[in-house]
């Protein structure tokens, strides 16, 4: 008892020693208050392989309700609360189709909130694809779309099994029909606002009437190998802030090889009304590669390709990892 009254005496004498034990003792503090889960990627690419276990997920196909029911399975389980936002929308072509945007909330009664998303639907067409017999062909989508869900559902279990701070709130969004955009042939015909319905939709009308998030982060083909995600442009410009801060997380975790610190092109994708209409400042981490064969994305954009041979769970950890690690630390 002594010793231990002499120490602490000679360490109130000594402005350093006080300042070191000071320091030691925050650094204690955080680290027992972050506690950051492990993100499974054998679980996230297993919520990819059961979404193309149902066939593409084409507005209007058996295939597409069947998916919805399963997501909204999953959520209900995991989330405080399920949010499904029904609606009908006309695509490119004037035809009309029914979509529902699945909302999982966490903590929903705070205000302070985090908003991640993707797009559960895939491409009716194959338009990139290399043999011309294909280009009406519909895709998996493994990659485009089933990637990113696949990571916000491991995300979802995630948050259930280790509770964030009841003041921060989490919604995982998954938007319907953003990839129902012209087929390349017909694509000049149309404007850009053909795509992404779904995130326009729920943009405009959200799922809670004057909804707000601090920030959020889309996902969209982030499950192939090797992949590249720059800075997307139309991120850089909304929330570039927002990029700094997850950019940072991806470097102090060793991944900066993958977030290159590199602008990137501009990509019309869920994030754009998500900025614009809801003024929630959103970025894309999105595989972007101008060396492949269509000049933008990852080799199998758009093609029979895109399936579930080209998903890696090393991509898979990797992003799951930045992101996991990006909501616990916001606490």
């Amino acid at each position: 008892m002594i010793t231990v009254i002499l120490s602490a005496g000679l360490s109130s004498c000594n402005p350093t020693a006080r300042q070191t034990e000071s320091t030691a003792k925050q650094q204690q503090k955080e680290e027992v208050a972050i506690n950051v889960p492990v993100f499974k990627a054998d679980s996230a690419y297993a919520f990819v392989v059961k979404q193309l276990s149902f066939g593409p997920r084409v507005p209007g196909s058996e295939a597409h309700l069947a998916c919805a029911d399963w997501l909204s399975e999953k959520l209900s389980a995991y989330a405080d609360t399920l949010y499904q936002q029904r609606f009908r929308t006309r695509v490119y072509d004037r035809r009309s189709f029914d979509g529902v945007n699945l909302i999982g909330s966490f903590n929903k009664d705070a205000k302070r909130r985090i908003v991640l998303a993707a797009h559960w639907d895939s491409r009716p067409y194959a338009d990139h694809d290399d043999n011309s017999d294909n280009h009406r062909t519909p895709i998996d989508g493994a990659n485009d779309g089933a990637s990113g869900v696949g990571i916000l559902i491991e995300l979802a279990r995630l948050l259930a099994e280790n509770p964030i701070d009841k003041k921060l709130g989490i919604d995982i969004v998954l938007f319907d029909l953003e990839d129902y955009g012209p087929a390349t042939q017909e694509r000049n015909q149309y404007s850009e606002d053909t795509w992404a319905l779904g995130s326009q939709y729920w943009a405009k009308t959200p799922h809670i009437p004057g909804y707000q998030a601090q920030f959020g982060i889309l996902m969209d083909m982030v499950g192939a190998s090797n992949p590249v995600f720059p800075r997307e442009y139309f991120s850089q410009q909304y929330a570039s802030w927002v990029l700094d801060k997850v950019w940072r997380k991806a470097f102090d975790l060793g991944y900066g090889s993958y977030f290159v610190n590199k602008p990137g092109s501009p990509i019309s994708d869920d994030h754009v009304p998500m900025n614009e209409f809801a003024g929630i400042p959103t970025i894309n981490i999105i595989h972007l590669d101008p060396n492949s064969v269509n000049g933008t994305f990852f080799e199998h954009w758009h093609t029979v390709g895109d399936n579930l041979d080209v998903i890696d769970k090393e991509t898979l950890r990797i992003v799951g990892e930045v992101v996991t690690s990006v909501l616990y630390h916001e606490q």
